[in-house]
């Protein structure tokens, strides 16, 4: 039987201008589902493995920014979506998380796949809704259409994120025979009209008044997408002298004028105090290195974030101020002041980053060959236009170590979390979305963790994977602690023996081992090649070797 509220649903949806639904199979969902699959402007897509489905679902919704609908059965199913509905909370990516559901007088009554499904992703949502069990009244009816437009604006609005909607079905939930989908049935919608907090005139003198007092002002964009006009803005800052500007890879932000190299600048510095300064302003989410958030959090500095709305969180023990405004209003307005600044500070900086940029591209050539070696070249070769994913762990670190300028290049990571699951799914929601090459560099343990990404029936020839194979979870040989623990092997690094050579014949990729310089430079050329199938590069190094290799390219940078 077609129950209209679930049409209802799917056609609310769509007048939203939702257009991409990712679907895993199962019975209790199968009314929500057979709704999305058979509405003419939705594209559904199947992926059995929830946990990778929803990784997917959040790749996708990273590049349209717009949410991405994901449907699951009831029990467990629901549970395997968390870990991608965390990243996407802190990444501030919209998705809508349906999850069908046993009605409530079954729960807790030993029935199949039935669990207390009400808000299980605790405050990792912006909002968990249940839907009427019940369609008895117009009441009901309107209830059901007020909670889809709720959740779909609420996950729209700044910052954006992921709302679950769990709908407790009855049967009978197949549709009968010669029944039909009526989606021309009228339903309401909430149309939002949004406009970006702007400062009143007397709050701009009162900030030109405030900021005068500083002359060390140090711009820290955090993780943030690719946006044209701040990089332009913030190079001018920087050209200018009016502030000094440091732009990890993840920003989006690099340019040829700012800091780019900020955890190697930092740790092989000793003058660290002319660093210092006296206002640190950010904008955008999390920034990566370790090291500038310490030395940061060492600093006597002042913080300024700059945000349209939401929470605001202290990640460097200094916030004194919110400024509720859109970047690019405030770099706008910061530009057009006369500010009296410490050009000495500008200069440290500048100098700083100098000596790094003079010696890493010999470093980096002298360097014995490995992952990061191997990434050193990968970054070099990669076609422009197109978009990079980092896995966490060293992938990320060894790529913002390097930095890069190229304007035509995306960079995304899961740094909402920072976790090593859904890196190969997110990628491959991301390979759905474009038709520009998206190259995944990741490590082994990371690559094997979401092996199921690649278990669906979507062609993939625009997607490239690199797999850092040293058999380990080599970050811990670079951690104090667990780098001098008799356990390291065993426990922390967990070493394990798999390539991707069967995953690669499995799922029909082109694959290519590396083990050596000369092969890797021979292969790249052809494997960033347009072709029709998608395409994996191991790369082969030892863990001993490339913690070694790290240290002898800060000694060499110092």
């Amino acid at each position: 039987m077609i129950v209209p509220a679930i049409t209802d649903l799917v056609s609310i949806c769509a007048q939203h201008g939702i257009k991409e639904a990712v679907l895993s199979p199962g019975s209790r969902c199968a009314p929500i589902s057979l709704a999305f699959i058979r509405h003419p402007n939705i594209h559904c897509r199947t992926i059995s493995d929830e946990r990778s489905a929803a990784f997917v679902a959040l790749g996708m919704a990273q590049q349209s920014e717009m949410p991405v609908a994901m449907v699951c059965t009831s029990g467990s199913a629901g549970y395997n979506y968390a870990p991608a509905i965390a990243e996407a909370f802190f990444q501030q990516i919209p998705l809508l998380v349906i999850t069908a559901d046993r009605p409530p007088e079954w729960i807790d009554q030993w029935d199949g796949q039935t669990i207390r499904q009400t808000g299980i992703f605790g405050n990792h949502v912006k909002k968990s809704l249940v839907l009427p069990d019940s369609f008895s009244s117009e009441d009901h009816l309107w209830h059901l259409h007020r909670l889809i437009n709720e959740a779909i604006l609420e996950a729209t609005s700044f910052p954006q994120g992921p709302v679950h909607i769990n709908v407790p079905l009855r049967e009978p939930f197949y549709p009968a025979p010669g029944e039909s989908f009526d989606f021309s049935r009228s339903v309401p919608v909430t149309q939002p009209l949004r406009g970006t907090p702007t400062l009143s005139q007397e709050q701009l003198i009162r900030l030109k008044e405030n900021i005068k007092k500083y002359r060390r002002i140090l711009f820290v964009p955090g993780q943030q997408k690719k946006d044209d006009r701040l990089k332009g803005m913030l190079e001018h800052i920087h050209k200018i002298g009016t502030g000094v500007v440091v732009t990890e890879l993840i920003s989006n932000l690099q340019n040829g004028d700012a800091i780019t190299h900020p955890d190697f600048l930092l740790q092989n510095t000793t003058e660290k105090e002319r660093l210092v300064p006296d206002l640190i302003i950010t904008f955008g989410k999390s920034i990566l290195s370790k090291s500038l958030k310490q030395f940061l959090r060492s600093t006597p500095a002042n913080h300024w974030h700059i945000q349209t709305q939401g929470y605001v969180p202290d990640p460097f023990q200094r916030l004194t101020k919110v400024i509720h405004a859109a970047p690019s209003d405030f770099l706008d307005w910061f530009i057009s002041q006369e500010l009296q600044v410490d050009k000495s500070y500008t200069a440290g900086w500048v100098e700083a980053e100098s000596r790094i940029r003079q010696k890493l591209p010999l470093a980096m050539e002298n360097a014995t060959f490995g992952e990061f070696k191997a990434i050193y070249h990968c970054l070099k070769h990669l076609p422009y236009p197109s978009k990079l994913h980092l896995a966490n762990s060293m992938a990320v670190r060894y790529a913002s170590f390097l930095g890069m300028k190229e304007k035509r290049i995306e960079i995304l990571a899961n740094r909402g979390t920072s976790g090593i699951d859904g890196s190969n799914s997110t990628a491959v929601g991301c390979a759905l979305t474009t038709k520009e090459t998206v190259t995944l560099i990741t490590g082994d343990m990371a690559f094997f963790y979401d092996r199921n990404a690649f278990w669906h029936n979507y062609d993939l020839p625009n997607l490239r994977v690199v797999v850092l194979n040293n058999h380990a979870g080599g970050i811990f040989r670079l951690i104090e602690g667990p780098n001098a623990l008799p356990e390291l092997e065993e426990f922390f690094e967990t070493r394990q023996a798999l390539t991707a050579k069967s995953l690669a014949n499995e799922f029909s990729f082109e694959y290519n081992a590396v083990y050596h310089e000369s092969e890797l430079l021979s292969v790249l050329p052809n494997f960033f090649e347009k072709s029709l199938k998608p395409k994996i590069l191991e790369v082969f190094s030892d863990s001993v070797s490339n913690a070694k290799t790290l240290k002898e390219i800060k000694a060499a940078l110092r």
